[in-house]
């Protein structure tokens, strides 16, 4: 039997693997294959004689995901009902409808709601001036007309019928409203499962109102309860963990099990005394292993010995699903408890894939085909039906022949009518219910909460249900014939012959050229566990001293590379990046000791040292992938009778000068693109961090690179630094650091009376971010968070500036502040922190005396909690101040300083960003393709991230570098960079010297 730690291990199990254990179990469902196809078949045809109804489905079969119109119409769903200021919503308004063509779903469609959906949006789409001839006719008399009216009437009307749209999801505003609704259906003999609407909680206060909110709804759910209803007949209520508490997650163990849990015992004790159930939902895959913890402690309690209302949620869109049925099996037997089990396919599909590839997973936690997906489902609806005594079984499907299929299924194992129930959201799958209930309880699961907290909620809704392979969204397409729409996923899934979907590769293998380096899932126990086994042998390992270089052994290091250099540069370019490869697979091999190292002598939290990791591996892959295609000589066009080569050749000695604050990253990206150019290195790391670099060289060295080729120059920047840059045996120097050290840098170079040697820089930034009323809070709360505090604030992409709008900078700074005293600050090596101390005393002191001069001249919005015990710690600090220009220098640490600004003054920041004369990164948070497209093409900044946390940058994916003060370019990590670390050579040979031109005459 599978224990919490096995059933983590499986997570990533190969896709291949899965399906044919899957297969082989539903394999006994083929003998029942006439009588699921007449049931599925005879509901379908029903259906389509009634017709589809007037509510959300004929609206998502109308407005697919397959056209501009219905991804603009989910946009603006998503968005226009928060946004509090009219200058914002019209220019949302204007970017959806400018374009669209709305005509074409008006009048071919019977339902009232996209009708009247689709004469709104046409009207609105005349309507709303984009600067553009209006058509002829009629329409511009329409617009003419409305004009008149201004576009404030346009936008009321819009936020109505975007209400209208949101209504159809949302059962009540409030529970009350919910309860009224809910009668009509309870007379037709429908159940509800209760969903209070509302993502995560970012901080405790937030955490708070939920399990508030949770317990009103179970009093007041309680009170309709007729005294003697069976548990599982009565309501119920779904609860998600990560509103209960805003550090819901397996690094955060021991305040969960010490916060969180309680908050849910008291949830379920008010649920016991309601008479309901409460049915935990399940959450992205990472989650699935604390809840099974927390889960297994809740089964274990005696307050709830004997009590069945603790119901999970299973995914059958993840690989593990079948197994977790078991382990659930086991522990409803061990407590003599029955455990109400819903089975989803689940809703985060595509963020799953996208979240495996950019943390390199080594899979993916869920399948890769839809018909994977069905099946699995297939094969845990049967073992739900298997386990009799332990399970309440609860499937919750909108498709015809998977309920054909568990009703047959259950109908042969003698289950009785009332033993196990089906479920469909509310607005959804209205038609197939109302004939399944007749074989089956049915069960409404019906959000609760003001429409414009619908948006997460809807939008995954709208994937989920308007996809165009959804049963729903083919059921009323008349091309289909009923066979097509029930086609078995059984036999479907055998017909591939890879059980793998090729379309979407393994994360080790998205980049295609080169191997993507490997990460970890923090949320997986196995993976957690593993790392810290691993990490266990070096975690007191003593930090020997690592001696710093003399002048003279630097200036011998330098004449042994000088001597060297001929015989790498002559290396096969095949070999120097096979050795680069190398290089990365053993860092990856070593990662738990770097990792450690990374903690101890840097600072790094195990995240950030996981991903240093990986960066560094990374650079090693890509470099040496672009150094086989660069070497590569070019043939130029020319004229007859002679041949043109471009050839690129190293040009000698490097100077590679790199920072503490990526002491394996940096370090190791500026090595490894000097070393596949066929250069010597002279590697001078920060005297903060040199075991980290020693280690680094080391396995560069056993990897194979020649040690003369390779040396590392250990010591004081000054004297080290200063006299390796000032060597004219130095063909180029690559450096990482402040703005005023780059300048000191390009000074000694330009007096030095040898050859003019390229200076690669990367420098400092005053990092900006825009954040405008269409933007989601929490998202960008979760984004401000890590581009401000990540790594301490010690990078060089940190966001340092936040803009905010000021129609909604009082909600958010909030929130902001409510997250940021969530953060934990301590020792690295432990899982849970989320911010590490600061790299010295002396940024320590520097970083503090900001703090005290902007809590003098600034307003104090938050700051994090400091730990006990010694260490170089800073506090995460946010700042209101008023002006960009308050800011004289980078303070490169753990402080943001947040500017308010007015709706419609967007240039006026974009002249205040460009005006610091920085220019690395900006970050930009917006619903709005007008404001992005003006704020990304008008601010100068290397580095622009659009809804997303602004550090990070992937190696080959979002090069990095900046310009202005913040660097020379090109970008590290990208297709132009090694092209600064070679000279390039044109060979032109006279082919017709020999008497003639053979080709051109063979031509003739």
């Amino acid at each position: 039997m599978d224990t919490i730690e096995s059933l983590s291990a499986r997570a990533f199990m190969d896709e291949a693997e899965a399906v044919r254990a899957l297969l082989t179990h539903v394999e006994k469902l083929a003998a029942l294959e006439v009588p699921i196809m007449a049931r599925a078949a005879s509901w379908t045809r029903d259906i389509r004689e009634r017709g589809i109804g007037h509510g959300v489905e004929a609206f998502l079969h109308a407005y697919g995901l397959d056209t501009t119109e219905g991804v603009a119409l989910m946009c603006l769903a998503e968005a226009l009902l928060r946004i509090p200021d009219s200058e914002t919503a019209d220019a949302l308004i204007r970017d959806t409808f400018e374009g669209r063509d709305w005509q074409n779903y008006t009048g071919s469609n019977d339902s009232w709601l996209v009708n009247l959906s689709s004469w709104g949006l046409l009207l609105t789409g005349k309507v709303v001036d984009f600067g553009q001839d209006a058509r002829a006719g009629i329409l511009r008399a329409v617009k003419n007309l409305v004009g008149k009216m201004g576009e404030p009437i346009i936008r009321e009307a819009l936020k109505k019928a975007m209400t209208l749209i949101g209504g159809q999801f949302v059962l009540g505003e409030t529970m009350e409203e919910a309860l009224r609704h809910s009668q009509s259906y309870g007379k037709h003999g429908y159940r509800f499962s209760y969903d209070i609407l509302g993502e995560g909680a970012r901080s405790d206060r937030q955490a708070k109102f939920y399990v508030d909110s949770y317990r009103d709804g179970i009093a007041l759910i309680g009170k309709t309860i007729a005294p003697d209803t069976p548990l599982f007949a009565a309501p119920g209520i779904s609860v998600k963990l990560s509103a209960l508490h805003p550090r819901y997650q397996l690094t955060q163990k021991e305040r969960v099990m010490s916060e969180l849990l309680p908050r849910l015992k008291d949830i379920l004790s008010a649920a016991k005394q309601a008479g309901i159930a409460v049915a935990i939902d399940a959450e992205e895959a990472s989650r699935l292993d604390i809840e099974l913890l927390l889960f297994e402690q809740l089964l274990a309690d005696p307050a709830f010995a004997g009590w069945n209302g603790i119901g999970f949620v299973v995914q059958a869109y993840q690989k593990r699903a079948f197994y977790v049925l078991d382990w659930l099996a086991e522990l409803a037997r061990k407590h003599k408890r029955i455990i109400p089990v819903r089975l989803v396919k689940g809703a985060y599909w595509d963020s799953e894939i996208k979240w495996a590839q950019l943390q390199g997973l080594p899979g993916y936690p869920v399948f890769t085909r839809k018909e994977h997906t069905d099946v699995s489902y297939l094969a845990c609806a049967d073992k739900l039906l298997a386990h009799k005594g332990a399970f309440y079984p609860q499937f919750a499907t909108h498709n015809a022949r998977t309920i054909a299929s568990i009703v047959i299924i259950a109908e042969r194992q003698g289950w009785p009518s009332g033993g196990y129930e089906f479920q469909r959201l509310h607005g959804m799958g209205e038609a197939l219910h109302d004939l399944v209930i007749k074989d089956a309880p049915s069960r409404i699961y019906a959000p609760v909460g003001a429409h414009k907290d619908l948006l997460a909620y809807l939008i995954r809704r709208l994937l989920e249900n308007g996809a165009n392979s959804s049963f729903v969204h083919l059921l009323m397409d008349p091309s289909k014939t009923p066979e097509e729409i029930l086609a078995d996923p059984v036999a479907a899934a055998k017909t591939y012959a890879k059980l793998y979907n090729p379309a979407i590769p393994l994360p080790v293998q998205l980049y295609g050229d080169r191997k993507n380096s490997a990460g970890m899932d923090f949320g997986n126990l196995a993976q957690l566990q593993a790392l810290r086994q691993e990490m266990l042998p070096h975690a007191d390992k003593p930090l020997l001293p690592v001696t710093p270089l003399s002048s003279e052994a630097l200036s011998d290091a330098i004449a042994a590379a000088q001597k060297a250099f001929p015989a790498w540069a002559e290396t096969a370019v095949e070999n120097r990046a096979k050795i680069l490869e190398r290089a990365a697979d053993l860092m990856e091999k070593n990662g738990a000791e770097l990792i450690a190292l990374l903690a101890r002598e840097g600072g790094k939290t195990l995240s950030d040292g996981v991903a240093e990791v990986r960066e560094a591996a990374d650079f090693c892959r890509y470099y040496a992938a672009q150094a086989r295609k660069i070497f590569v000589p070019l043939s130029l066009a020319g004229p007859a009778g002679e041949s043109n080569m471009l050839s690129l050749h190293p040009r000698g000695i490097f100077a590679c000068i790199s920072p503490w604050n990526f002491p394996l990253a940096i370090f190791t990206g500026q090595v490894a693109a000097a070393l596949a150019t066929g250069n010597c290195v002279i590697a001078k790391p920060a005297e903060q961090t040199p075991r980290i670099a020693a280690r680094a060289v080391e396995l560069l060295h056993q990897a194979g690179i020649p040690k003369h080729v390779l040396r590392l120059a250990s010591g004081r920047g000054s004297v080290i630094g200063a006299a390796t840059v000032a060597d004219e045996r130095i063909a180029g120097v690559v450096f990482t650091g402040g703005t005023d050290t780059a300048q000191r840098i390009q000074k000694s170079l330009a007096g030095r009376s040898g050859p003019i040697v390229p200076l690669i820089a990367e420098t400092g930034g005053q990092n900006c971010m825009v954040v405008d009323s269409s933007a989601l809070p929490e998202q960008a709360v979760d984004d401000i968070i890590l581009s401000a505090f990540g790594s301490a604030g010690q990078r060089c992409s940190a966001l340092r500036i936040l803009f905010v709008q000021e129609d909604i900078a009082d909600d958010l700074l909030k929130l902001l502040a409510g997250a940021m005293q969530e953060l934990k600050l301590g020792d690295p090596l432990n899982p849970a922190t989320d911010v590490g101390p600061v790299i010295d005393a002396e940024a320590q002191k520097a970083l503090l005396a900001h703090i005290e001069n902007m809590k003098a001249s600034a307003r104090l919005i938050a700051h994090a909690p400091l730990p006990n015990g010694a260490g170089h710690f800073v506090a995460p600090h946010a700042f209101e101040i008023q002006s960009i220009e308050t800011l004289t220098r980078e303070n490169f640490g753990p402080v943001l300083h947040v500017i308010r600004f007015k709706a419609g003054t967007l240039p006026q920041v974009i002249d205040a960003i460009n005006s610091t004369g920085y220019g690395l990164t900006f970050g930009i948070h917006s619903r709005v393709d007008e404001h992005i497209r003006l704020l990304a093409s008008r601010v100068r900044a290397g580095n622009i991230y659009i809804n997303r946390s602004m550090i990070g940058a992937t190696v080959g994916v979002q090069p990095f570098g900046g310009e202005g003060l913040s660097g020379t370019g090109p970008k590290a990590g990208g297709p132009h960079y090694l092209l600064r670390f070679v000279t390039e050579r044109t060979t032109t040979v006279n082919t017709a010297a020999i008497g003639g031109n053979v080709t051109l005459l063979a031509s003739a």
